[in-house]
């Protein structure tokens, strides 16, 4: 095998890059104290890397020489302020109080300010670890406070310079993760036309709702990462051509959550045909197609979807083989497998093309809608619509802002060595919500225990100092390489990192147990602080959760029924409807996710409720999506032209549903208005020719066959919360 084809595989790695720069600004900062005789300028050095490479924004270059700019700012007052204050208690608390909660709140102005507000939390905290490992104020300090903000500035000249020289492979990787999550996506679809009875359909529909969750996640950080590089940079070829690849997987994600018919019944229909494994086949290798075009995306290499193309020319056979049977009982349901295979040969066209976006550039809007706030007072808007009880990033500001005082006081009446790790234990571990909380908790704790016993065997078995400090170099290179999937790794190294780089200036070995005491503390403190502050339990905020949904889903209608009436465009309108749509289900389901987390005493008892409605809205748009992939100008003489007040009746009840639930009011029963639709629908199919498949029709149909179901949903959404608030519990109503 070359020796670039796995060099060319390890560049291919998310991680790769982003560890790749901290090794070289960990390395920069060792050899620095080596060539200066003083190991210990390393510690703050290092401190200053972690925090700016922890605040790092995706961005163009320029972009980012802005943001670090924005950032060394803050780091800098912040380092100061926390000096300035160190030897006043009272007033450093006040301020620990107003800064975290102030640069919390900045997050509700969008990503980039949160990333930017939490490194500057994180900085302030290894400013006071810093005076503290030097007893105190003094000149001496001041010089370690502007080794960190060094740091910080040099990982931030790695960083620009870097992202000026690669600045596409942030986004060639993004698009791969987005077509290899359609490939998984496809292939959790491909279960559902397995044909054997029995199955857990429900289960099988809530893996695929959670992995549209991973699809929609990974499409808006797509859309993010190329729109912030085409700014300014409107006529570059390649980003243009990244930009088609986004709407092709758009285009797949919409023909993919599309369903044409009700699976059930066609597996009772066809049962001994092999007419569905045909479908689940198809579906089967069209993921497998994705995954294999985001390793050619990645790789540079020719795409090829020949099985693909097969399953589909063995489908279409299929489908002919069982209209030559010409059983009547078969007739009405070889229409929408006629659909269904026109569908797929669609999405499989559109596999194809995203090798080769080029064709497809023409005639389409290619504008993005930019969220990021366009002047100060938007910005303050945002903020000030968070500053109320209801808003979660409000409950973890305060939840946060007293729990880091109450570490801090506690550390100030049992004054424990290395106290202020206490501090940065509550940060890291304190996050949103009860669920993601306990979750890093647990993490925190074992990985700080895996850490100290490497460190301890590390320190032990390699006295030499330089040995160490390499060891520390590896070890801050792995915390960033895993600290977000594999968090107990990443706990583990950045301990080991902190007891070789200190035992370059102490005794590592007298930092063991005062680590493993603050971790344990201030995990207790995180812990406390979110189940009894402000407690976000999922559960009591479900029915609001579920009203987006529907909101979006009406608004999705909304655009689909514009374009039957005014023609067929992929504008901005209709692109944001259908992703805002996807994006509410995705955060629906990541929700529940969390729910099943929580204490059962709280909120786990709707659970049940939720995934039922979870799995009848994500129906629905799978209705919607099939509506929307049939897309045409409607004549006005055409038959279906009289289906659209149908629609429209249909969107009328969905925004009545939404906003029952919205007003925690239980839903009517629905049933006479969807069988009045039904009726109204079997009326306009009896003046239809016989042989002519109606896709509006038949959607139509499908989505009023959900109504009442879904009405009966939201109610015991509703009713189920009622009863869970009017339970002696310490949790707020929101």
């Amino acid at each position: 095998m070359p020796i670039s084809l796995p060099l060319r595989r390890l560049w291919t790695l998310d991680k790769f890059a982003y560890s790749l720069r901290v090794f070289i600004a960990f390395s920069g900062a060792l050899l620095l104290g080596l060539l200066k005789g003083d190991i210990a300028l390393v510690i703050p050095l290092f401190l200053g890397i972690i925090a700016c490479a922890l605040s790092e924004t995706d961005d163009s270059w320029q972009g980012r020489l802005q943001a670090l700019a924005v950032t060394l700012a803050c780091f800098a007052l912040t380092s100061f302020v926390v000096q300035w204050l160190f030897s006043w208690p009272w007033l450093f608390a006040l301020w620990l109080a107003i800064s975290a909660f102030t640069l919390i709140m900045l997050g509700a102005i969008g990503q980039r300010y949160a990333t930017i507000a939490s490194g500057t939390l994180i900085l302030s905290i290894y400013s006071m670890i810093n005076i503290e490992q030097h007893g105190g104020v003094d000149q001496d300090v001041t010089s370690q406070q502007l080794l960190l903000i060094a740091g910080a500035a040099w990982y931030g000249v790695i960083s620009v310079t870097w992202c000026a020289l690669f600045s596409r492979q942030p986004v060639k990787q993004s698009m791969a993760r987005v077509y290899k999550s359609l490939g998984e996506f496809l292939i959790l679809k491909s279960a559902l036309f397995e044909p054997v009875r029995g199955v857990d359909v429900q289960a099988r529909r809530i893996a695929l709702a959670r992995q549209n969750g991973h699809v929609v996640a990974a499409l808006n950080q797509a859309k993010e990462m190329i729109f912030r590089r085409l700014e300014g940079q409107r006529g570059s070829r390649k980003l243009n051509r990244y930009l088609q690849i986004y709407f092709i997987a758009q285009d797949i994600h919409e023909r993919a959550s599309s369903t044409h018919y009700p699976y059930s019944a066609l597996t009772e229909a066809f049962f001994h045909h092999d007419v569905l494994f045909r479908c689940q086949r198809l579906l089967d290798q069209q993921g497998r197609a994705c995954r294999q075009l985001a390793k050619s995306l990645l790789l540079n290499r020719p795409f090829d979807h020949q099985q693909s193309e097969e399953a589909l020319v063995d489908l279409r056979a299929s489908i002919d083989n069982l209209s030559e049977r010409g059983n009547p009982q078969w007739k009405p349901l070889i229409r929408p497998l006629n659909a269904l295979a026109d569908n797929l040969t669609t999405l499989e066209a559109q596999i194809a093309s995203a090798h080769n976006p080029d064709a497809n550039e023409e005639g389409r809007d290619s504008s993005l809608f930019d969220r990021s706030p366009q002047s100060l007072l938007e910005a303050w808007k945002r903020v000030r619509l968070n500053l109320t009880t209801g808003s979660p990033t409000f409950r973890h500001a305060v939840r946060l802002a007293i729990a880091l005082v109450t570490g801090y006081a506690i550390l100030q009446w049992i004054d424990p060595q290395q106290g202020f790790w206490i501090l940065l234990t509550t940060l890291f571990v304190c996050r949103p919500n009860y669920a993601t909380t306990r979750r890093f908790l647990v993490q925190r704790i074992s990985g700080t225990m895996l850490g100290l016993l490497v460190g301890w065997a590390s320190i032990t078995l390699f006295p030499q100092p330089i040995i160490q400090s390499m060891i520390a170099v590896a070890a801050g290179v792995a915390f960033f390489a895993n600290r977000e999937k594999r968090y107990v790794v990443a706990t583990a190294s950045i301990t080991l990192l902190v007891l070789c780089s200190f035992n370059q200036v102490g005794d590592g070995f007298d930092l063991i147990w005062p680590r493993l005491f603050d971790t344990l503390l201030g995990s207790l403190i995180a812990g406390l602080a979110v189940f009894f502050i402000l407690p976000d339990w999922r559960g009591r905020r479900l029915y609001r959760e579920a009203a987006n949904v529907l909101q979006n889903h009406c608004r999705y209608l909304e655009e689909i029924i514009h374009q039957y009436e005014e023609g067929k465009q992929d504008d901005l309108a209709y692109r944001l409807a259908r992703r805002n749509a996807h994006n509410a289900d995705a955060a629906f389901s990541t929700r529940l996710t969390n729910m099943l987390h929580e204490p059962e005493h709280f909120t786990r008892q709707d659970a049940d409720n939720g995934l039922r409605f979870l799995v009848l809205t994500n129906t629905l748009l799978s209705h919607l999506s099939a509506l929307g992939a049939h897309r045409h100008q409607l004549a006005a003489d055409e038959e279906d032209a009289a289906l659209v007040p149908v629609a429209k009746r249909m969107i009328e009840i969905l925004q009545h549903m939404a906003a029952q639930l919205e007003k925690r009011q239980p839903v009517e029963d629905l049933q006479e208005a969807a069988m009045a639709l039904l009726e109204t629908l079997d009326e306009q199919s009896l003046d239809a020719s016989a042989t002519l498949y109606r896709p509006i029709l038949s959607q139509l149909r499908l989505l009023a066959e959900q109504l009442a179901p879904l009405g009966e949903a939201a109610t015991r959404l509703v009713s189920k919360s009622d009863a869970a608030s009017s339970e002696p519990v310490t949790a707020s109503r929101s």
